[in-house]
Formats: C-alpha cells, sequence, structure tokens
C-alpha cells in the first residue's frame, strides 16, 4: 500500500477527511522551501502537494502564477524541487509529498530520470497537469514500477468516457477541479460539486478530492461533508506572499490549523 493510500485509509478510520495544501516549491525563496512544508504539518495537512514552477501554466491564476516568477527568479528547478522533497524525508517519513506541475520540464530531463529522481527522493507520486490520460500511459507505467502514485485532474466538463480512462490509470486519489477557470477564481456551486462528486464516485473506489476555489474554513467544512479530501493552494500562497519573510512559517501553520479545526469539528459546532 502506498504511503498516499495508507493516509487515505487511516483517516478513513479515524472519521476524518484529508487537508491537502499547495505550495509552489521555493516560493518566497528557496532556504524557506523545506521549512514551510514543514510549516504545513505543523498546520493539519496529510498530503502535500509541492508545485513545480513553470514560466507558462495553463491552470494557475494570477497568485499562483506570481509564485511561479518569485521561485524562477531564484532559479529554482523541477531537480531542485525533488531535492527539497530528499531534505524534508530527513525529518519526516510519513507525510505523502505529491510532484504538482507541468510536463515541459519533465520531458526535459526524461520521463525515467523524472521517475528515478522522484523515487530516490522518497516522493509518492506526481500530477502533471497538461499530461492528458492518451498520453499518460508511459508516466503512469514508470511510476507504477517504482511505487508511485500519478494523479489525475477532472473538472466539471470531464465526459463519462474520459471519467473512465481517468479513473482507470489514476493512483493515489483523483483531483476535482470544482469550476471552470483558473486556480482561485469564481464562486463554488456546493450542490452541483456534490453532485458531481456522487457521479465520480460510481466509476472509482479511489477517494476524491476537491480543490480550485476553497478560501476559507467554511468551504472547506462544507466540501468535507462529502469529499475525501479539500485541497487548499492559492489561499495559501496568497498568504505567503503578503507575509513577511520571517513570518511565513508561522502564519502558513495558522492559516491551515484554522481549515483543519473547521473540517475536524463536530457536525453541531457552528464555525467562527
Amino acid at each position: 500500500m502506498s504511503r498516499i493510500a495508507a493516509t487515505f485509509t487511516r483517516l478513513k478510520s479515524e472519521g476524518k477527511k484529508a487537508l491537502i495544501p499547495f505550495i509552489t516549491a521555493g516560493d518566497p525563496d528557496p532556504a524557506l522551501a523545506v521549512p514551510v512544508m514543514h510549516a504545513l504539518v505543523a498546520g493539519g495537512a496529510n498530503v502535500i502537494e509541492l508545485g513545480v514552477p513553470f514560466s507558462d501554466p495553463m491552470a494557475d491564476g494570477p497568485t499562483i502564477q506570481r509564485s511561479s516568477e518569485r521561485a524562477l527568479k531564484h532559479g529554482v528547478s523541477l531537480k531542485g524541487v525533488i531535492g527539497y522533497v530528499a531534505e524534508f524525508r530527513k525529518t519526516n517519513r510519513t507525510t505523502p509529498v505529491v510532484l504538482f506541475g507541468y510536463a515541459n520540464p519533465i520531458e526535459a530531463i526524461g520521463l525515467e530520470r523524472f521517475a528515478d529522481l522522484a523515487k530516490a527522493a522518497d516522493a509518492d507520486g506526481a500530477l502533471v497537469v497538461d499530461y492528458p490520460p492518451e498520453e499518460a500511459h508511459k508516466l503512469v507505467e514508470l511510476l507504477d514500477q517504482r511505487g508511485l502514485d500519478t494523479i489525475f485532474l477532472l473538472s466539471p466538463t470531464t465526459g463519462t468516457p474520459r471519467l473512465k480512462q481517468i479513473a482507470a490509470l489514476g493512483r493515489g486519489y483523483l483531483y476535482y477541479v470544482s469550476l471552470k477557470g483558473v486556480t482561485g477564481a469564481g464562486h463554488l456551486d456546493l450542490a452541483d460539486v456534490k453532485a458531481r462528486i456522487a457521479h465520480i464516485r460510481s466509476f472509482t473506489r479511489l477517494p476524491v478530492g476537491v480543490g480550485f476555489g476553497i478560501r476559507d474554513a467554511e468551504t472547506a467544512r462544507s466540501i468535507a461533508a462529502f469529499a475525501d479530501a479539500v485541497v487548499i493552494g492559492s489561499r495559501l500562497v496568497e498568504e505567503i506572499e503578503n507575509s513577511p519573510r520571517e513570518q511565513v512559517t508561522a502564519n502558513v501553520t495558522a492559516l491551515l490549523a484554522g481549515v483543519r479545526r473547521a473540517m475536524d469539528a463536530p457536525t453541531q459546532e457552528k464555525v467562527a
């Protein structure tokens, strides 16, 4: 059983849902990359999506685009991000880490080399935004051989035939993009998201997480009522962007801890 699967199994036995934060590795600077990862764990993260900065994103909104620009100015690369995972593993052997990014940097070093480096660093999987299922078979095969999970995105416009494809290829969990548009945009229609999650579950036994529009504890709590995981990214990256450097880790922990408390609060307890 992979570390991701084991995490979801444990949380289910405890009656809890997974909290999955996304950050851009190396933002605001490389020296804070690993401390911020540990700060996420301190705030209640169950899985970390570690963003690989990229110059030409297609799914990321302006907040995450700016974080990539800041990291790239410091020379943060795919190999550097994988190095952060290895450093993180020196003191944390339990929290799953998913490398989250785009195909170009992976293609540049080669799929097999990427899989080898990810395995050597003790990462747990990869989510590559622009690898559609039709083109992802080789990546899935290489990661499977190394015991790593390939995570796929689903969207409000994903049709049933494509959903079946993704359900067959996906590992670890499926990530449902809760709205049309880029990260951090729009307003969530919770009833529609709930219906879509129910539809997705009719084709897979994998846990289903929801992200792209979750900005506060109350929304996270509402999503956790019917999804297996809550993914929060732009709001965290915004907190990093707006925090004095010396307060970044503390502020990240505090923000995430508030979300965690809301998700874990008894049903009758009102979220502050």
